[in-house]
């Protein structure tokens, strides 16, 4: 094939490779920033170029042809060495350059890596941060991140994961409302307090010490699904908050909240290791690894995987 053909289709071929990967042509649009008509049009540009049908479609369905599933092999390992190819060139540079783009869960990306970044860029002027707090379970390739951060006891399969932290929740009071409501010294006490959770009314928490398991049934008459708002609601003598350590850790030391229940773990999804998630390679860029080093750095009770 003529180097002017060639060169014609590199552009065809990488539309035609995401569209397969994401399993239709608006998905793929969308990830490229482009319309539906437009990528549906390079790829037929791609077949009469080839001179070969490649996909078999209708309103719901893509399918690939014999021929297809050949030309899809071949296109995503030509990608794939135009990418370690962009990665090796950037990993040449000893500078860490461009954006970096970082995910974590609302709170544990608030108080815990967004004081972290100032530090960071005085340090690397040539890197920007896009920092995106999100709840919803994020992924390094369709969502074009280059680190995600986890809290969970089962980091994502598939990617590289760095302890950074470990997370867990703890009950808190403020002295006052334990001075006038009692100090519960066993989980089933909590059923005669204002428990203050993510929303109102009842809850089941659980609790375990050593072996004992114990699950109770709690009831507040406020809830509000953000950490430093229950912190809030806790030093101000509404109840007994359910809260991130990282959370309630000023306040603990300041004496503005004591905590409750302090022998007995507190079970719930948002605990475990806070991680650092990264998709495999065999080059990573230096923005990436300088960053990886300064949330380690950073960060106190880091365990060494």
């Amino acid at each position: 094939m003529a180097t002017n053909k060639i060169n014609a289709v590199l552009t065809d071929m990488a539309v035609f490779v995401r569209v397969v990967e994401s399993g239709s042509f608006s998905l793929a649009a969308r990830t490229l920033g482009m319309t539906p008509s437009a990528v549906s049009r390079q790829v037929a540009r791609l077949e009469r170029t080839l001179s070969s049908k490649l996909l078999e479609r209708n309103t719901r369905n893509l399918r690939l042809t014999e021929f297809g599933a050949l030309a899809f092999d071949r296109s995503q390992s030509m990608l794939a060495s135009a990418n370690e190819i962009l990665e090796l060139a950037e990993i040449t540079s000893l500078t860490p350059t461009g954006v970096l783009r970082v995910s974590a869960p609302k709170a544990f990306g608030k108080q815990v890596i967004h004081p972290l970044v100032p530090s960071f860029l005085e340090r690397y002027p040539e890197v920007d941060i896009h920092l995106v707090v999100s709840e919803g379970r994020q992924d390094p390739i369709l969502d074009r991140l280059d680190l995600i951060v986890t809290i969970t006891d089962n980091p994502i399969e598939g990617l590289v994961a760095r302890r950074l932290k470990k997370v867990k929740q703890v009950l808190c009071a403020s002295p006052h409302y334990l001075s006038q409501h009692g100090d519960p010294r066993a989980p089933a006490e909590l059923a005669n307090h204002q428990c203050l959770g993510e929303s109102p009314g009842e809850a089941t928490w659980h609790f375990l010490k050593d072996k004992q398991d114990e699950t109770v049934r709690v009831r507040g008459r406020y809830g509000v699904n953000h950490t430093e708002v229950r912190l809030d609601c806790a030093i101000n003598g509404m109840g007994i908050a359910c809260l991130p350590d990282f959370t309630a850790s000023d306040s603990l030391a300041r004496g503005d909240v004591v905590q409750v229940l302090p022998e007995w773990s507190f079970l719930c999804d948002y605990q475990g290791w806070a991680y650092v998630q990264f998709a495999a390679s065999k080059y990573l860029p230096p923005k990436t690894r300088a960053f990886i080093d300064h949330l380690i750095a950073e960060l106190d009770d880091v365990e060494a995987l």
